[in-house]
């Protein structure tokens, strides 16, 4: 196994644990800003890339068939993991009957839409074989002479990164958290800061396992195990609120799923 010390990993690692230990709010305001710049970038590539889209480049629109579009749309499962950290802050929301079904479903339809206005125009630029799948959106602004606008890109896609990561550790100590108060895992870990209101240990054991998996795993590999262990955990929430359904009717629920019996 190939051991890879990447040192600027490691330091953001550490650096998003320590910020994540000094609370919520301090958290979120990080969060804010690191999106706010990913969506001004995103917007903008759409803006600019737009001109230089030749209809040709969709011809065939789906050059790997059935299996390509199945295919795209399990990597891209991977999305729903951040989609899903809403829920996890639930017991520090205000008012989360309110909140967090806008949060959850008013995030699911503006990343819809940007996924498919950055792959239009992605797969518009230049022909689908020519994408570089390391880094498409800046690959694409250098193919059309753009190396300024790919570089400005280059950035926002680290802020993007940073800001998934953030709010990754973030529900990942949450879900923790619940699993040390159902007794899953050992209850002295659950140790909250009086003054932040943090579980500090989990935050720290997280952010270490972060670290150490840094070294030797393949990133390939983890976002495919991600995708996979989520998809799994997805579907046995389900089955278990349809069970719930049946063996406990009278529960109080206060979110509502529309159209569903």
């Amino acid at each position: 196994i190939p051991i890879s010390i990447n040192v600027p990993a490691i330091v953001i690692v550490l650096l998003l644990t320590w910020m994540l230990t000094k609370g919520v709010k301090e958290s979120t305001k990080l969060a804010g800003i690191m999106v706010g710049l990913n969506l001004f970038i995103i917007m903008s590539f759409i803006l600019v890339g737009a001109f230089y889209v030749k209809p040709e480049n969709w011809v065939p629109f789906a050059p790997n068939g059935f299996e390509g579009v199945f295919m795209g749309a399990f990597l891209i499962f991977f999305a729903y993991v951040g989609f899903d950290a809403i829920s996890t802050t639930a017991e520090e929301t205000k008012n989360p009957q309110r909140d967090l079904p806008i949060g959850i479903i008013g995030t699911l339809v503006i990343c819809t839409i940007l996924y498919i206005l950055v792959a239009l125009v992605l797969t518009g630029m230049m022909p689908f074989h020519q994408i570089d799948f390391q880094a498409p959106i800046a690959h694409a602004m250098r193919f059309v002479g753009q190396n300024r606008m790919a570089g400005f890109i280059s950035c926002g896609a680290l802020a993007g990164l940073t800001s998934v990561l953030l709010v990754y550790q973030l529900g990942t100590t949450r879900i923790l958290y619940a699993m040390c108060r159902d007794g899953f895992i050992p209850k002295n870990l659950r140790v909250v800061n009086r003054k932040t209101r943090v579980p500090e240990v989990l935050t720290w054991l997280s952010g270490i396992i972060v670290v150490i998996c840094t070294l030797f795993m393949d990133i390939n590999i983890s976002a495919e195990m991600c995708n996979f262990g989520t998809f799994t955990s997805f579907i046995i929430v389900f089955i278990a609120i349809l069970i719930l359904r049946k063996t406990d009717p009278d529960r109080h629920r206060p979110f509502r799923v529309p159209f569903v019996p």
